[in-house]
């Protein structure tokens, strides 16, 4: 992130001694002044004109403090190769071989990478951030080959040929996007020495009509001035503007604060400086409140963090005595950097301290119940091997974010995001037991998550219902005539498309039901193990109608005579009614009934489906039996033999 560097106003000493000419004086200088870009080229000029063979100390440093300028301007493949000059020159400290790693998994050369920073770590054995780094790089190859369903563009509509970044919606309508930008329409006359590119203004753009967002324009009012402007937040009435603000002035360090503009109607205020505390020598910058407007996070270098730049926060109403640092949960010896804060407290934030997949990544941190935070890395293709920040949430799991990927510049680029919603439905019919549908049934389904919905079978007995995922659910299938049918089932919890299906069979009140696939032994009233799964729902149904009585009901074919048939038929329902006592329904619900052959099968659409040789309507008597061909009589006998419920009350034990 090119431009993150003169919004934060590095100030530093100059680590080389200027006595070796005037040119290297100078470049040693503009570094000092936090002038990476300019002294970055001055050096490259000194580097070139200094004899390999008889200052190889002096080239080994001068290699090491260009590197230090293109690692600060986001170079990566040119301060790679200068540390590694300078680690060919024998360059004595072993921060060389650090951020030799840390550019090299810039690149998302990430072999190379793991093994620079284990030989860092061979003169530094307790550093974390050699040991997150390597942690980084052998997880960015896991992310990199299965990353997260979030789809990420670039928003061409609002990049120019600069850097363009920390996007920042304004308002609850999510119309109006306000970001930073050093494009050449930015108000500053002079490239700054810092990026090489113009001092960065605020934009913003707006949607029209159409929802279409329209081409960018800068900001009206008195914001935008010579000076570096960008990285900004607002109050949630948005009348009020925070922006990070970077100072130049002649011979002296950048300072970087945070200043505050206000809005009236569609003009924006002179910014007026926020007194954090009476440091004035650190930097005070990246500006974020909170969505109820009681708190500003920022970020500062201060004494009191953990290393590198620290978020912290402040109330804004009663600031005394609240400053306080996010401790170190958040806050790495490296960079966390450009918090934002959603509206269910969840705190998103850039970092190159904690293992990440190059330069900064985003992260979301979320407070447990302990009062811990959990954090995790936002992955690819939200992060990348470059600079990922700046992230602000749209509706839902959309918005924008900032990113310098595939830019060899290292300017950034505003993209948009988006996590695609998970559709998950289950549909099915409600049928009776001939199969035929029941329109008028009304299905209920309740999850644990509380959900509660309710619909009507269409015509043909359908329906569908929208669902999430990793939920348990009941359903109820009822309708006025018919037995209740419930079934349970739990969604997947994995983030796909999904369809489940399920069908309810419902059984009349008002006439005979067929227990399918009840088996006895040859002339014998033993129920047949192979008879269990189908008691077992006829258990279940009962379970679900719990004011249901019913009589179970056996026949027999007309073999045999019908006294011994009667008997046969009697013991049978006796055996079904002792399985489903044995199974815990009460027996003051059952009322077994034998009916030999005295009640021949009339065929139901169902049955002339399934067996065409006979009509709707036909009734399975003796006089129709003899009748028919000896394979069909034999069919017809099977169908004869049979166990049947019949719904005697609804009542049972209600009053």
């Amino acid at each position: 992130m090119k431009i993150k560097t003169v919004l934060w106003g590095l100030a530093t000493a100059a680590l080389l001694v200027s006595c070796s000419g005037a040119k290297l004086s100078v470049a040693n200088e503009q570094y000092a002044r936090g002038e990476f870009y300019d002294a970055a080229q001055t050096y490259r000029k000194v580097y070139s004109k200094t004899n390999p063979r008889k200052e190889r100390k002096l080239r080994g440093e001068i290699a090491f403090k260009m590197a230090e300028c293109y690692r600060r301007i986001n170079m990566a493949p040119r301060s790679s190769a200068a540390y590694q000059n300078a680690i060919r020159y024998d360059y004595p400290d072993s921060m060389a071989l650090f951020y030799l790693a840390r550019s090299q998994q810039y690149e998302g050369k990430y072999k190379e990478a793991i093994k620079n920073y284990q030989a860092y770590l061979e003169t530094n054995p307790q550093s974390s951030l050699a040991k997150n780094g390597i942690r980084g790089c052998n997880l960015a190859q896991q992310w990199k080959k299965t990353p997260t369903r979030y789809v990420v563009k670039k928003a061409t509509m609002f990049n120019s040929r600069r850097s363009d970044f920390a996007p920042m919606f304004l308002g609850e309508d999510f119309d109006q996007v306000y970001f930073s930008s050093s494009t050449e329409k930015a108000l500053g006359k002079n490239k700054s020495g810092i990026t090489g590119t113009k001092n960065c203004d605020l934009f913003f753009s707006k949607k029209n009509e159409r929802g279409a967002w329209q081409k960018p324009e800068p900001i009206e009012g008195d914001v935008n001035t010579e000076d570096d402007e960008g990285v900004i937040s607002f109050s949630p009435d948005g009348t009020t503007m925070y922006l990070t603000k970077a100072r130049r002035e002649p011979n002296a360090d950048t300072s970087v604060e945070i200043y505050t503009s206000t809005r009236t109607g569609a003009q924006w205020s002179a910014p007026q400086k926020y007194e954090i505390t009476a440091d004035t020598l650190s930097a005070f910058g990246h500006p974020a409140v909170s969505p109820d407007g009681e708190f500003l996070y920022f970020v500062s270098d201060m004494p009191g963090g953990y290393g590198g730049k620290d978020i912290w926060r402040i109330s804004l109403t009663e600031k005394e005595g609240t400053l306080e640092n996010l401790g170190v949960q958040i806050n790495t010896p490296g960079d966390e950097m450009f918090p934002y804060i959603r509206s269910n407290g969840d705190l998103y934030f850039s970092s190159d301290g904690h293992p990440g997949m190059g330069g900064l990544d985003i992260f979301k941190a979320r407070m447990n119940d302990s009062g811990f935070w959990q954090i995790e890395n936002m992955k690819a293709p939200i992060n990348s091997q470059a600079d990922d920040f700046g992230i602000t949430f749209g509706e839902e799991e959309s918005g924008f974010f900032s990113s310098n990927r595939g830019d060899g510049r290292g300017y950034d680029n505003i993209y948009s995001f988006e996590l695609p919603s998970i559709s998950v439905w289950i549909s099915g019919t409600v049928i009776d037991k001939d199969d035929e549908p029941v329109p008028d049934a009304i299905i209920r389904i309740v999850g644990n998550d509380g959900s509660n919905q309710k619909e009507f079978a269409r015509k043909d007995g359908s329906f569908r219902f929208k669902l999430d995922r990793g939920v348990h659910y009941v359903m109820l299938a009822s309708c006025r005539g018919y037995l209740n049918s419930k079934q349970e089932f739990i969604s997947d919890n994995e983030e796909a498309d999904a369809e489940y299906g399920v069908n309810f069979v419902l059984a009349s009140i008002s006439k005979p039901i067929l227990i399918e696939n009840i088996f006895y032994d040859f002339d014998r009233a033993t129920l047949r193990p192979e008879s269990e799964t189908s008691l077992n729902e006829l258990v279940k149904m009962l379970n679900d109608n719990p004011n249901v009585s019913i009589e179970l009901g056996a026949h027999t074919d007309l073999k045999g005579s019908e006294q011994y048939n009667l008997r046969l038929s009697d013991r049978r329902a006796r055996s079904v009614v002792d399985y489903l006592i044995k199974s815990g329904i009460n027996p003051d619900r059952l009322q077994p009934k034998g009916y030999g052959e005295s009640r021949p099968k009339v065929i139901t659409k169902k049955l002339a489906t399934q067996y065409p040789q006979f009509k709707e309507g036909d009734v399975l008597d003796e006089k129709y039996i003899n009748g028919l061909s000896p394979e069909d009589q034999e069919i017809a006998n099977q169908i004869n033999r049979r166990t049947e419920f019949q719904v005697l009350s609804i009542t049972w034990n209600l009053y």
